[in-house]
């Protein structure tokens, strides 16, 4: 389909250029013909003539005049030509590139379908194998039964959690911030609270060291993205450490800096974990975290509707640190 519309694209593309070169060759060859029949009326020279020869000196301007018609038709033909195939490169890449974001939102489409019918299959086979076999076995008891529906709550609860991730998504690409000036400090005391639980589970403690610079955004979109890079660093991160979370002001941003002392992610890996359902092979996969890799997605997204930029930097076995940057609120 994008193949045929690059080709379309490159046909209308190439039309209107021929037009405009025919159209030019036309009134170029009007102008050059207007020109060479005024030379008709000019003085001849007759040194052009062979001495001896008798000469019809009206037959030889209109034979000077043929033969400089003639010249120009080529000439203009040769454009034309070199018009053509200079137009139909040009016409090609600029209907490549006119389409490429197309093609690559069609091809993330695509990919992100693929994978989410692949995070859907899992747990929906899960249980579908769970009740088949319960089903079939005659001497289920009780005790057997609740475990079975435990079982199949804890694939429900999964599922329930992939679809309001997808349906975060989902919103957000259509999602307009209401932009207002706001404080970091205020959106990472919000964060905490929400964390606190969690980050006590496993001993870890949330340094809040952020200060009281304002930023535009929205309050509920930046918390949850405060909230998406802790919780990650707490799942990450081993017992008893701690996770920081502070700022600082360059130019015309503020930096919301989230760094944990967690297992880290390999330098591979890093261009990737943005990526929708991308999870690493390593040890980070190993913690069985229970998640579908659509966190960072979505913390992405919302950078991005805040017109904001993240870096990402990290060493295995030391930790990682996330830098979030934001346009200031402009002071009165």
């Amino acid at each position: 389909m994008i193949r045929s519309a690059v080709l379309r694209l490159t046909l209308s593309y190439l039309s209107i250029i021929m037009v405009l070169s025919i159209g030019f060759s036309l009134w170029l060859y009007h102008v050059s013909s207007t020109e060479l029949r005024d030379d008709l009326r000019r003085p001849i020279v007759f040194e052009e003539i062979s001495p001896g020869s008798f000469v019809n000196f009206d037959q030889f301007r209109q034979d000077r005049l043929a033969e400089n018609a003639r010249h120009l038709q080529q000439n203009l033909v040769l454009l034309n030509i070199a018009t053509l195939v200079l137009g139909s490169l040009a016409s090609y890449a600029l209907a490549q590139r006119t389409l490429r974001p197309i093609e690559d939102a069609l091809e993330s489409q695509t990919r992100f379908t693929a994978d989410a019918s692949h995070e859907l299959r899992t747990p929906l086979t899960a249980m579908q194998t769970e009740i088949e076999v319960a089903l079939r076995d005659n001497t289920l008891d009780k005790n057997e039964a609740k475990q079975l529906l435990s079982s199949n709550l804890e694939e429900v609860i999964k599922l329930q959690a992939l679809s309001d991730s997808l349906l975060r998504l989902a919103q957000q690409n259509d999602h307009d911030v209401a932009m207002k000036s706001l404080s970091l400090k205020t959106v990472a005391t919000n964060a905490t609270k929400q964390l606190s639980t969690a980050a006590s589970a496993k001993n870890i403690k949330l340094e809040n060291r952020v200060s009281d610079i304002k930023v535009l955004g929205d309050s509920v979109s930046l918390t949850e993205l405060v909230v998406i890079l802790a919780d990650n660093a707490i799942k990450y991160s081993p017992r008893g450490t701690a996770i920081t979370l502070s700022t600082a002001k360059h130019g015309n941003h503020g930096h919301l800096i989230v760094k944990d002392r967690g297992i880290g992610i390999k330098a591979s890996d890093l261009p990737n974990i943005f990526e929708r359902f991308y999870r690493v092979d390593s040890a980070r996969a190993k913690t069985n975290s229970g998640g579908y890799g659509l966190g960072l997605a979505i913390a992405k997204q919302i950078i991005e509707l805040h017109s904001g930029t993240i870096e990402v930097t990290s060493t295995v076995g030391k930790g990682t640190t996330f830098t979030i940057k934001l346009p200031l609120a402009k002071t009165i």
